[in-house]
């Protein structure tokens, strides 16, 4: 799961908390387009996935939308991820086509290629470690894309993927069935530190996933009808937008994005005016990396989100460009006011609706860039806000600081857990000392992308 890696209370927070208390906005018009009528593939990019590619293909073919084609793209696997693939495909009588590449290429060159060689309407990227654990998964995110026009990306909530989780899908026919005749495709037993490892990152990306998509991301879609980027692992595109993004930043910056595809996706999406969205009632499972790798995987996502602000910098700069936004908005309703045979009379009123093109966003900015300038604060404010109190010993504010952000992140994750709460009041305690470490990681990750910018001007960005 890529996103902002952040789990501290800062200025993203009181978004998300006056959403919340606004309550939804009135719902979006039907498009124009039906959903019935569009075409999906699915793209599942794997590398070394042959514990988890069965369980990938299993809960496809449990969907209520069946896609039209499957195609795996092998990114050089050195297992026998494609081989698996293919026998349990022909087993379940999947339109699957195999992709093999002799060596890694990466998933941004993945994703850019099969934009542009697929004709469907809507491009569906599914993880070779991650499994859809609703059966309307695909049908609610398709459902979702043509709701209203600008909706570029749909996804659902994410949680990591546990050994009972993984039970569940193997103990299920037609995979018991396979795998009971074919002894040789069984998921190898892990040690018991792997398990041990396994168990601290699901612990804390559990609490993590919790806090942002149900209380962050959700007060987000409340407020501005979208979210700061899809949560990639399992997410559906319009793919003609997909594709119109990649054909613009290609000659710009190739293949090096960011350290994560999708953030720089959600935001070239914004810069466009189109919308992220993501769903809260449709769940998948993704295997999270063991603890030992985890600060590796927080770089990556921590850095792309910086490295995303550098980039469209139009929309980070948004809330000082409100009193403008607001004159335009008058002007048009004066105009409005005075011709009554103008465009604005003759269609529906649409929630979240504003002008396409980056050109908009460079000279009035984006309403949903106050969520991205407000995590931006976040990220950098907080952890330089509690160094200097290190720093110059001042321990009575950094203590009262703690224990105000730690009593915050408790009452969320209190009011978010309806039938558990007195369990979520200890796990909130207890998965602070993670919190902070990553908080402080997340300092190291600022200083090196400033190094990056500025003194090695290393730009080479790329998953």
């Amino acid at each position: 799961m890529a996103t902002t890696p952040y789990f501290v209370i800062g200025p993203s927070t009181l978004l998300s908390f006056i959403g919340l208390l606004r309550g939804p906005d009135k719902t979006p018009p039907e498009s124009a387009e039906d959903s019935k009528d569009a075409t999906v593939d699915v793209v599942i990019p794997a590398l070394n996935e042959e514990q988890n590619i069965l369980l990938a293909l299993s809960s496809i073919a449990r969907q209520t939308l069946q896609p039209r084609k499957i195609i795996l793209v092998d990114d050089g696997s050195t297992d026998k991820t494609a081989d698996y693939a293919r026998a349990y495909g022909d087993e379940l009588g999947l339109n699957l086509e195999v992709i093999r590449r002799r060596a890694p290429i990466g998933k941004t060159p993945t994703l850019k290629r099969e934009s542009r060689e697929l004709d469907a309407d809507v491009e569906v990227i599914l993880d070779g470690d991650t499994f859809l654990e609703s059966e309307n998964y695909i049908e609610r995110l398709v459902e979702e894309l043509y709701k209203a026009p600008g909706v570029a990306s749909a996804c659902g909530i994410v949680q990591p993927m546990r050994q009972k989780d993984r039970k569940a899908v193997c103990d299920t026919a037609p995979l018991k069935d396979f795998l009971d005749a074919h002894q040789d495709f069984a998921p190898q037993p892990q040690s018991l530190r792997q398990r041990f490892n396994r168990a601290i990152t699901n612990f804390y990306r559990g609490i993590l996933y919790t806090f942002l998509q149900r209380f962050i991301y959700r007060g987000q879609m409340t407020v501005f009808g979208s979210i700061i980027n899809p949560v990639g692992c399992a997410v559906a595109y319009r793919r003609k937008y997909l594709k119109e993004l990649f054909d613009y930043y290609e000659p710009i910056l190739g293949d090096d994005l960011t350290n994560s595809e999708d953030i720089f996706i959600g935001f070239a999406m914004l810069n466009e005016g189109y919308r992220n969205v993501q769903l809260q009632d449709v769940t998948v499972r993704s295997l999270e990396p063991e603890f030992p790798r985890l600060a590796h995987q927080l770089y990556f996502w921590s850095s792309s989100f910086l490295q995303s602000c550098y980039y469209f910098d139009g929309l980070l700069r948004s809330p000082f460009k409100g009193l403008r936004r607001y004159r335009q908005k008058q002007e048009a309703k004066h105009y409005d006011e005075t011709h009554p045979d103008s465009p604005r009379h003759r269609r529906r009123d649409e929630p979240y609706r504003q002008p396409w093109g980056q050109g908009h966003t460079r000279q009035f900015g984006r309403p949903m860039g106050w969520a991205v300038f407000m995590s931006a604060l976040e990220k950098i404010a907080f952890p330089t806000a509690l160094l200097i109190m290190l720093i110059l010993q001042l321990w009575e504010p950094l203590m009262i600081t703690f224990l105000a952000e730690m009593a915050l992140v408790i009452f969320i994750l209190m009011v978010n857990a309806p039938g558990h709460r007195f369990r979520a009041f200890w796990e909130a305690i207890a998965v602070t000392p993670l919190r902070y470490g990553s908080l402080l990681f997340d300092a190291v990750n600022i200083g090196r992308f400033a190094t990056d910018l500025w003194i090695t001007r290393n730009r080479r960005w790329r998953k």
